[in-house]
């Protein structure tokens, strides 16, 4: 999972070419460890066709202004289609719980 700066971020979003899924972070935030893990072990189960990338929420104001983010860990989640508004979660209780996510929002 490769960590993207806000510039890099927003124009894979604005790309809208294959689904994409951002993990967004702090590095000093446990939960948020925790949560990566998760993420690590999911992005090794996910279709190919699906990227996964994550982000430091402190280094992404525009981000997190855009897409209204409430808290950290969160999981955004942008199917092909961009029009589509965004799915965020906040929840991680396990890697089934990601992937379901993941897969839920990309399943059409």
């Amino acid at each position: 999972m490769k960590e993207l700066d806000e510039k890099e971020l927003l124009e894979l979003i604005a790309e809208g070419d294959r689904p994409l899924a951002v993990f967004l972070q702090s590095p000093f935030c446990g939960t948020c460890k925790a949560a990566k893990r998760m993420l690590e072990v999911a992005d090794l189960l996910i279709p190919e066709e699906i990227q996964l990338v994550s982000g430091n929420i402190n280094m992404l104001p525009e981000l997190v202004s855009r897409y209204r983010i409430s808290g950290i860990p969160a999981l955004l989640i942008l199917n092909r289609d961009r029009t589509v508004p965004p799915a965020i979660h906040y929840r991680f209780h396990s890697v089934e719980t990601v992937l379901g996510y993941i897969r839920s929002e990309n399943s059409s």
